[in-house]
């Protein structure tokens, strides 16, 4: 469940690191409630909900160019043991334990165990309550990012949804905070720097995060009372929002299907992979909770009734069914004391019993299952079919050394291009792009899956045997030692870097000791890393990776006759028949109704919409803690900088703690790079990462990375700059590496740059289908993204670009290049080769390097061997980059169940001057009125703002959304919502608050000095930064009114680009004749 009106992030950066159960934890298929600034689907699969950093004054980056730093290149990243900072724990004397312990028995929780966990500087005391049986894992170190997390079992017996419409509901109000909304009152004036929700196949999960203690302990108490008081159970209009309902406007029309939940799964299930993933959990899983959808399937849902959503509540949010989860500085006396003051409400219960999870019995013969999905009628159907092999590893949970071995042979077989079983069937051609997961083992028994999408039917029994064959051959031949050394330092460094993005450290532990804790394993076992990951080192060391890893290959993979085969066909009727069906429902609904009964249910619609319009009263809005100004800092979070120069190159440096960690980024200027050319960036720098050289080929290049660095990646980096019409546009070397391995890492940058080789038209060509399926999906699983891309390029230059290198533009050129990669690749390697001749000069290079003083020093010489070597050519200009796609109204029409709807314009067009207060008034707008318009009474799953500070593109959009024109008529609407606003004083407190904690995310020291980098670029001064927080500070009911006339101009000038379905856009164009070109992609 995504519950924000995410003003920016719209892309989700992939990081299954940070919910892997030890290093390797994956997880599956997650339905999720949004954080505050991050977007991403529902229900996928080893998806976590990054909280990017903010944009707005900390980096200042508009999130369609950069919603954060690409990963670096590690094409999989592993689990990384969270270590949460590097000094002594506050709380460890025996002195202090003593005394909390003996607190704790007063309240009446005895101490089950208690641990050092060195891998994270922590001290761990697990707790019981006796009173209910809860559990409570309390973790004491000094990182001050805080932590709280809830968690309870809870297995559905069927694919209603019940989990994830309750996980939703708890969050509407609740028994002390009585309004409709309070996690939504917790976005707008909060400094959380996570709120959220997850909803597992079999678990529930509450995690909140912050810096600030009174924060902190706020945002623990309206979760605790949401979870176990919720208003839910007795509010049905509760029910039929998040859950479903039928909505009918006007007796004389057609009923409808309406519900958050609901219209959300209808996304899901519009995504061929998430289907996939589905249909291949539950055919492995036929006989236990596993084997129905938590998350809800669109044709089941409607059969959900209020009691057993109430049932389910009473059964299982209960303090017996409960596994608690405290991090941080703050002090462990006071956690439980708030907590006492809940459970000792509650006698103990038999839910811990009746939620346990049954074991699946391993099958006896392999089994296959041939579904359909749907697909657009354009291409050749034939080559996009799907396969996927799918194996339960064991009939029981597996012990430590057993699943850490088979993590680390995951990461062996397709952790990296170079992997061989991921490079062999890349290389096959009989497929487009590797589908399934590997190893997941974040569910009580491991799997393993793995497949291709984009196969021809003829093919498809020969990706099977190329599967199967590969594997044979791994077993019997082993792994290259350089492979295995490559593997275990990358790990090794993931482990010890403990870098999980702004995903806070505690909620990383928390979520991978829930990962044994909930099946009532040892909680403790998953943080600690060290000892067994020294035994698996010992083991190779003494037997050979062959004798360590070809056992588990045969047990639990070649031997295993648990094999379920998912082959899915593309059917281009399937969502029209799908919808069909949908409709003969409610039509057959609405014969069975009598007029009394039609007149009944408008007049209910139109109450739920009234209920949900209607604002709180101030009294019920006051229940909610909150902060003053006076706790917010008057300055903006500086991070040091030295700006200087070698050899003649400007080099900026970050004295930071990183751990021994030196990042560093390269930067060229691309400004040089002809027009045409731009397309090809992206597949220029993936060639750079997975080519060869003239002595290596792209496996050991990719080894070598893995040996001597943390990880190199490459990218393009494009925004707008504030008053200017040129842009600024970047090619970013990025890479981090052990301070002792500084050598190394600029090194192999060298090489990377100058001695990659482009001759291998193969791998050129898997590149381009590889992007194609990434593209393909991504439009149907991330439209908003895509639209917001294709409005900016109607809008700016840099906009453009960005379409040009990800958009729909981009797969256009895909589709062309795709073809010429067979008939002229001459061309294309030496149109490679004048990009990197274009872009690789010492003249305008900056070098950005983040680390301790000592090793900024000693990193300096070389640095300075790395530039001596770059070519030193003259100052070419500029190219002429004056181009933007036509501003038409668009329809992009893909198959898909729900739409993705954006509007935008320029507002510096109107003369509007940027003033802080911008950011305000557009995160007031997205949790107020859009959130209450388009998701709450309009039953999409997301509706949101953004305003791009560089470029003044102010942009609406909507995510998987029921609606096209009425989500335009709300947009149109936001400027009379401004203009007859009215604000307390302490609704505008919240706002400001909320505002700041967006600006002050949290953030790990390479995420400092990269955002210190893009201020660097962006021409963005101290100056100005700490001008725009007093403007923010500052802010007044008055600006809300005069950015009212600012945004006028999205209303009667803007661009509208929909991602949308054919009947839906169908429907639009007859309301309003020829609003939108239709445009066919998929």
């Amino acid at each position: 469940m995504e519950r924000v009106a995410l003003l920016r992030s719209l892309s989700c950066t992939t990081t299954a690191a940070c919910r892997r159960n030890l290093f390797f934890h994956r997880s599956r298929r997650i339905t999720t409630t949004a954080n505050r600034p991050s977007f991403s689907s529902s229900s996928s699969s080893r998806k976590h909900k990054l909280q990017q950093q903010h944009p707005l004054l900390s980096i200042n980056i508009g999130w369609r160019r950069l919603a954060s730093a690409p990963s670096l290149h590690l094409k999989r990243t592993f689990s990384v043991s969270p270590q949460a900072v590097v000094t002594t724990p506050k709380h460890s004397s025996s002195s202090e334990t003593d005394g909390t312990h003996g607190f704790a028995d007063k309240l009446g929780f005895d101490k089950i165990s208690e641990e050092q966990i060195p891998e994270c500087k922590s001290l761990a005391v697990l707790y019981k309550h006796r009173k209910t049986g809860a559990e409570i894992m309390s973790v004491s170190t000094d990182d001050e990012n805080k932590v709280f997390g809830i968690v309870f079992r809870t297995p559905p017996n069927d694919s209603t949804g019940i989990p994830h419409i309750l996980e939703h509901s708890v969050l509407c109000g609740s028994r002390k905070y009585p309004l409709k909304e309070p996690f939504v009152e917790l976005l707008k004036g909060s400094l959380n720097t996570f709120l959220n929700a997850f909803t597992y196949p079999d678990r529930t999960c509450y995690p909140v995060a912050s810096t600030n203690t009174k924060d902190f302990y706020n945002l623990v108490d309206v979760y605790l009372d949401a979870v176990f008081f919720p208003k839910c159970v007795e509010d049905f209009q509760t029910f039929q929002q998040e859950g479903w309902h039928y909505e009918l406007n006007n007796p004389t029309e057609e009923i409808s299907f309406k519900g958050v939940v609901f219209n959300e799964m209808k996304g899901v299930y519009s995504q061929p992979d998430n289907i996939l993933g589905r249909i291949s959990q539950q055919a492995m899983f036929p006989d236990n909770t596993y084997g129905v959808d938590s998350g809800g399937d669109p044709q089941v849902i409607p059969k959900l009734t209020f009691d057993e959503f109430k049932d389910f509540h009473r059964k299982y949010y209960h303090p017996s069914n409960a596994r608690i989860w405290f991090y941080g500085d703050d002090d462990p006396n006071e956690r439980l004391r708030i907590l006492s003051e809940y459970l000792d409400l509650f006698d103990a219960s038999t839910a811990s019993n009746e939620s346990k999870v049954k074991p699946q019995k391993l099958f006896s013969e392999p089994v296959r299952v041939v579904e359909k999905y749907p697909a657009g009628d354009g291409g050749d159907l034939k080559k996009k079919h799907m396969i996927c092999l799918n194996w339960l590893l064991s009939g029981e949970p597996l012990d430590l050394e057993t699943e850490l071995s088979l993590g680390f042979l995951d990461h062996l077989m397709l952790g990296t291009p170079a992997a061989p079983l991921r490079r062999i069937l890349l290389e096959s051609g009989l497929g487009d792009a590797i589908i399934g997961g590997g190893i997941e083992d974040e569910l009580l028994q491991p799997q393993f899956s793995i497949g291709l999408k984009g196969v021809s039917e003829d093919d498809l029994p020969k990706v099977e045997e190329l599967i199967m064959k590969t594997l044979k051959n791994l077993s019997e031949e082993g792994f290259e030692s350089d492979a295995v050394e490559a593997s275990m330092n990358t790990i090794e460094f993931s482990l010890r870097e403990n870098n999980t993005g702004s995903f806070p450290r505690g909620l990383s532990l928390m979520l991978r000791s829930i990962g044994k804790w909930i099946y009532d394993r040892d909680p403790f076992e998953p943080l600690k890393y060290e000892k067994p990951l020294q035994s698996l080192k010992a083991r190779i060391a003494s037997e050979g990776s062959k004798a360590v890893f070809s056992p588990l290959i045969h047990k639990f993979i070649l031997n295993n006759p648990h094999r379920i085969t998912v082959e899915m066909q593309p059917d281009p009727d399937k969502a029209s028949r799908d919808e069909a069906a949908e409709r003969e429902i409610l039509n057959k609904v609405k014969d069975r109704m009598t007029e009394e009964d039609l007149a009944e249910l408008a007049r209910a619609t139109q109450e739920l919409r009234l209920k949900q319009e209607t604002p709180d009263p101030p009294e019920a809005l006051r229940s909610v803690p909150s902060l003053s100004l006076q706790d917010i800092p008057k300055q903006p979070i500086q991070v040091p900088i030295e700006v200087g120069e070698i050899g003649g190159v400007k080099v900026l440096q970050h004295d930071l703690f990183t751990n021994d960690v030196l990042y560093t980024e390269v930067v060229f200027n691309m400004r040089p790079l002809k027009q045409e050319l731009l397309p090809l960036v992206p597949l220029f720098c993936q060639s750079l990462l997975e080519m060869g050289t003239k002595d290596m080929d792209f496996v050991q290049l990719n080894q070598l990375i893995g040996r001597k660095t943390g990880g190199i990646s490459v990218y393009p980096f494009t925004s707008s700059v504030q008053g200017k019409e040129d842009p600024c546009s970047h090619i970013i070397a990025r890479g981090k590496a052990m301070a002792g391995r500084a050598e190394d890492l600029f090194n192999l940058l060298n090489r990377i740059l100058q001695d990659v080789q482009f001759t291998d038209q193969q791998r050129f060509k898997q590149f381009v289908s590889q992007s194609k399926a990434r593209l393909e999906n991504r439009l149907r699983g991330s439209g908003h993204g895509i639209a917001a891309a294709r409005m900016d390029a109607k809008l700016n230059v840099a906009g453009w670009i960005s379409e040009q290198m990800g958009g729909v533009s981009y797969l256009e050129f895909l589709e062309v290049l795709e073809k010429m990669v067979d008939q002229d690749w001459d061309s294309i390697s030496l149109s490679l080769n004048e990009i990197r001749r274009s872009l690789l000069s010492r003249e305008g290079c900056l070098i950005n390097m983040t680390a301790e003083g000592k090793n900024l020093a000693n990193s300096e010489k070389y640095v300075n061997k790395f530039l001596d070597l770059l070519p030193s050519t003259a100052s070419v200009d500029a190219s002429s980059w004056n181009a933007r796609l036509s501003p038409i109204n668009e329809a992009i029409v893909i198959p898909t169940q729900v739409n993705y709807v954006g509007k935008a314009g320029n507002v510096y067009d109107t003369g509007y001057q940027l003033n802080g207060s911008a950011y305000v008034i557009s995160k007031y707008i997205g949790n107020t009125w859009l959130w209450d318009r388009v998701r709450v009474s309009g039953g999409a799953y997301g509706g949101f703002c953004d305003f791009d500070t560089h470029s003044g593109v102010f942009s609406y959009l909507s995510y998987r959304d029921p609606n096209l024109l009425k989500t335009l008529e709300v947009y149109d609407g936001t400027v009379n919502f401004l203009r007859e606003l009215e604000l307390d004083d302490d609704t505008l407190t919240k706002a400001i608050i909320g505002t700041i904690g967006d600006v002050d995310s949290y953030q790990l020291p390479d995420a400092k000095g990269y955002s210190s980098l893009l201020r660097y670029l962006l021409g963005i001064t101290e100056e100005e930064r700490q001008k725009r927080r007093e403007e923010i500070l500052s802010t007044s009911l008055k600006d809300f009114k005069e950015f009212a006339n600012a945004i006028e101009a999205v209303k009667d000038k803007g661009v509208v680009v929909a991602v949308a379905s054919p009947d839906d856009v169908a429907a639009a164009n007859a309301e309003r004749p020829d609003f939108l070109e239709v445009k066919k992609v998929l």
